[in-house]
């Protein structure tokens, strides 16, 4: 991949917050509010809004072992709690974001930014490769009324679930007019072909894969090169019971002089930059149990 890394005299450091769960919407969500101040930590915010179906996610564990062990290696009913376990199974799926279009506009009024993550997250999880256009069109066009419908104008970015894409859903993404995208886990920024959008993908590691809390160290160790870099984070979980690693990330990228800026500032910056334009390829990462695309 002909990769265009930034100046190592940049550090600036995006957060980009992905809730998944109603239990990351309602608990994980303000929790980070409070922890992260926007005018020292401004993160961007990728909501899910319609059901939760986290349950369903058990059919995954049941086919594929590499996911049973990660669920088993990152205490998932620690981190996600046994009521997430259970909806759109033994539970009916509620409503994440759409059920909470208060805490929406309150993100944004707190000085975040709040953008698209998700209509049925696992749906696009599990089943994105065998679905058509017509299907990513309308779950993309629930998704999006939801967010208008909470927030009053529509997103500027998309972050797709699972930092997954198929050849469908970029040729349907296309079509709408998104300032930029976030759906990969690539090393570096570059155009996605086919949309001719910016694509700032998440390029450092989760905490999940690196070990939890004590795998903070591999994160900083990215950071001490330099450059511009976007932090995977969910709501779930540092704004759970990992909620002082992140805490611990955030002081340790302040003494490698890094600044945090919202993933807007960050693609306006890449904007005046000669990206390399190409298709998005797909890696299994350490740490993770399927492929993403990078």
């Amino acid at each position: 991949m002909n990769e265009c890394p930034p100046p190592p005299d940049d550090r600036i450091l995006g957060l980009k917050v992905d809730v998944d769960t109603r239990r990351g919407m309602e608990e994980g969500v303000p929790r980070l509010l409070s922890a992260l101040p926007a005018d020292t930590a401004p993160a961007t915010f990728f909501l899910s809004f319609g059901p939760d179906n986290s349950g369903k996610a058990v059919y995954q564990a049941l086919r594929s072992p590499r996911f049973l062990l990660k669920m088993v290696r990152t205490n998932a009913p620690g981190l996600y709690g046994m009521k997430t376990a259970l909806y759109g199974t033994i539970l009916p799926a509620p409503m994440i974001a759409q059920a909470l279009p208060g805490l929406c506009r309150e993100i944004e009024a707190r000085g975040h930014e709040v953008e698209f993550h998700a209509w049925d997250h696992r749906a696009w999880q599990d089943t994105l490769p065998r679905k058509d256009n017509r299907w990513i069109r309308e779950w993309l066009d629930r998704g999006l009324s939801s967010y208008e419908g909470c927030m009053g104008h529509p997103p500027r970015a998309f972050g797709a679930p699972a930092w997954l894409l198929t050849r469908e859903a970029v040729a349907v993404l296309s079509g709408y007019p998104w300032e930029y995208l976030s759906c990969t886990r690539a090393p570096s920024p570059f155009i996605l072909s086919g949309t001719g959008r910016m694509e700032v993908p998440s390029d450092l590691p989760c905490l999940e894969e690196v070990g939890g809390p004590r795998g903070t160290g591999a994160i900083l160790a990215a950071l001490s090169k330099g450059g511009i870099h976007v932090l995977p984070v969910h709501a779930e979980v540092e704004g759970g019971i990992w909620r002082e690693a992140l805490a611990e990330i955030l002081r340790g990228a302040a003494s490698l002089g890094y600044r945090v800026a919202p993933l807007s500032e960050i693609a306006a910056m890449l904007g005046s930059r000669n990206l390399p334009v190409r298709p998005f390829g797909t890696a299994l990462l350490p740490g993770r149990a399927f492929p993403c695309s990078v």
